[in-house]
């Protein structure tokens, strides 16, 4: 039967076909909707980790018992998992472990565009690179024979363009499927699971040998599975390409002749070498790094052009990838039927207006940005990955540092602890706090560092598409777990001054703020309690509006940056500026605007 199906839907697919039997991960985009899809299939178990970290654990245990397994993460999650990962290359696995990586070329919701093919390069094992939903789907069971038939990890290397776009899959009617619990755990007669470093430097000469093999079944079972394959056309172009790039070469170069690799380490060489020797001339077509150029050029390859005409840096689209081939002599310019969008774009007569970010009617981090933004010329305010990321942006402006997931705090104690004049906030998510903030406020408790800590907990993981986490009490698929109370968690780590705050209370949060900004014995924890607003815990009241007799066109009701607020055709003659008005469609009734009008001219619609 045939679905269209995303490639994430396809993977959760092939997952369950293939027989994986249980599935950890922690929630980032491109990746998310893999295990939300995987959760829904019969006789599986599924859940959310804390961090990419504890879901490659977890995937790893359920391994070393024998399940075939998933660990599924965007691609900066693999950073956080690579302690793991480098160490399971070494130990080996005995059911099947894939870890599927969603890579994001072009940075669409991401701190960078990382190749995630160089992991597998760095930790000596196998990387599958599928081009469309159906090989999405196909790979994950090959990937899973490969895992055990070497005993090793895999890589699935996904990408944005493939992870969300849709295509045809030959896809099964799912039947019914009993949860099934692993056998006794058998113990190994040679000590191998354990990586000691005696451990470690005897199994190391195993790892290179297991390549060694992986490279053989990519020179001959690849080809005899599908992964990899040649396509013969004009034999004046031949192509060396994979993963969706192998779609824009199929487009814009339909008459050449194409080597697809559907594993990309550990790469065929001799395949590739016979393959160069029957074609004129021979490019490397793929997204990101020159990660199979430079192997093939260090292989003795001659390889015509690569990343001289293709773009290094973002995601390849037709245009792009047309336009290297014309300035390469490739083709002709009027050989393209379709209008290079990248030259015709600054002649559009069409004027997209812009659209920045913004936090959504109704957030509760709405009222703690506006208090902190009061402050920001007293403090340093290192932030964090979430919603309040966009705390950066007007007409906040307030966060100073951001890299990654729970690095906020320990800037802010780095910052403080040397040497660093004014008060530090750093700033937190509760899904992030459990995914990467206790190990940091642990070592500012440690140490005692004078900073603030405030957690925004709005009950959810809100960025990703409202996924549940240890904070919440609800498991992936729907069972009541156990709630874990980030207020109890901070003051069992020796916090001594924590508030929890309402987050819509903007006086409060002010007198908070300032409170803890004065508090001189180690950290102190603000948690801001609020809950977002796609959650069943949100609360809708009645909505504002702006009562145009009293709004002086202040533009306090601006500054608290909700998409609901616009300005009026109405102007106030004293200072010529736009009076307010409240779009009704998007209020939510969270009264931030109300509370900062110093005209009360704005209050609730009356119902009636």
């Amino acid at each position: 039967m045939k679905r269209l199906l995303s490639g994430n839907e396809a993977f959760a697919l092939g997952a369950w076909e293939a027989g994986v039997q249980y599935a950890s991960a922690y929630p980032g985009t491109p990746s998310t909707e893999i295990l939300e899809n995987f959760a829904r299939y019969p006789g599986i178990k599924a859940e959310w980790a804390s961090n990419e970290k504890v879901a490659l654990d977890n995937a790893i245990g359920a391994s070393f018992g024998g399940a075939r397994t998933i660990a599924v993460m965007k691609h900066v999650g693999v950073n956080v998992a690579a302690d793991s990962l480098m160490s399971v290359s070494y130990t080996g696995v005995k059911g099947g472990l894939v870890l599927i990586s969603a890579d994001d070329p072009g940075a669409f919701s991401s701190q960078n565009e990382q190749d995630n093919r160089q992991y597998a390069r760095f930790g000596k094992f196998p990387c599958f690179d599928p081009a469309d939903s159906e090989e999405a789907r196909q790979f994950i069971g090959v990937a899973l024979d490969v895992s055990e038939q070497f005993k090793t990890p895999v890589l699935m290397r996904s990408t944005t363009r493939l992870s969300h776009s849709k295509s045809a899959v030959e896809a099964t009617v799912p039947g019914t499927r009993e949860f099934q619990p692993l056998p006794p755990f058998e113990r190994e007669a040679e000590i191998t699971r354990v990586i000691l470093p005696a451990i470690a430097r005897m199994r190391h000469p195993v790892i290179e040998q297991r390549l060694s093999d992986v490279r053989r079944w990519a020179e001959t079972t690849a080809f005899e599975r599908g992964v990899n394959r040649v396509e013969w056309n004009d034999k004046a172009l031949g192509i060396v390409t994979n993963g969706i790039a192998y779609q824009y070469a199929r487009e814009v170069l339909p008459h050449a002749s194409i080597l697809k690799l559907g594993m990309s380490y550990p790469l065929p060489l001799q395949a590739i070498r016979d393959f160069a020797a029957q074609v004129e001339t021979l490019i490397v077509l793929e997204e990101l790094d020159p990660f199979i150029e430079d192997q093939l050029k260090a292989a003795g390859i001659a390889v015509a052009h690569g990343k001289d005409i293709f773009p290094l840096c973002g995601e390849l689209t037709l245009a792009k990838v047309r336009q290297g081939a014309i300035r390469a002599g490739l083709i002709e310019n009027h050989e393209s039927r379709i209008m290079i969008h990248d030259s015709m774009i600054h002649d559009s007569p069409i004027t997209i207006p812009p659209r920045p970010p913004a936090l959504c009617p109704g957030c509760p981090h709405r009222a703690f940005f506006y208090a902190l933004s009061r402050n920001k010329r007293k403090v340093v305010i290192p932030g964090d990955i979430g919603c309040y990321s966009m705390g950066v942006l007007p007409p906040f402006e307030a966060m100073d540092m951001l890299i990654s997931m729970g690095a906020g705090i320990g800037m802010g104690h780095g910052f403080k602890q040397a040497g660093g004049q004014e008060g530090v906030v750093a700033v937190i998510g509760d899904s992030t706090f459990f995914h990467a903030g206790m190990p940091p406020l642990a070592s500012a408790v440690y140490n005692k560092a004078n900073i603030v800590v405030a957690v925004l907990d709005n009950r959810i993981t809100a960025m990703t598409g409202q996924q549940h986490h240890p904070g919440t009490g609800t498991t992936l698929q729907g069972q009541e777990g156990h709630h874990i109370d980030i207020a109890a968690v901070v003051r069992a780590m020796g916090v001594t001054y924590v508030e929890e705050v309402d987050a819509w209370d903007v006086n409060a949060m002010n007198k908070a703020l300032r409170a803890a900004l004065k508090h001189e014995d180690g950290p102190a924890v603000l948690i801001v309690r609020g809950a977002c607003v796609f959650t069943p815990h949100f609360h809708y009241q009645p909505r504002m509006q702006v009562d145009p007799q009293k709004c002086v066109a202040c533009g306090s009701c601006f500054r608290v940056g909700c998409p609901a607020i616009l300005k009026s055709e109405e102007i106030y003659p004293t200072n010529n500026k736009a009076k307010a008005i409240i779009d009704p469609l998007l209020c939510t009734g969270c009264t931030v605007c109300m509370q900062v009008c110093p005209t009360q001219a704005i209050a609730p619609i009356e119902e009636r």
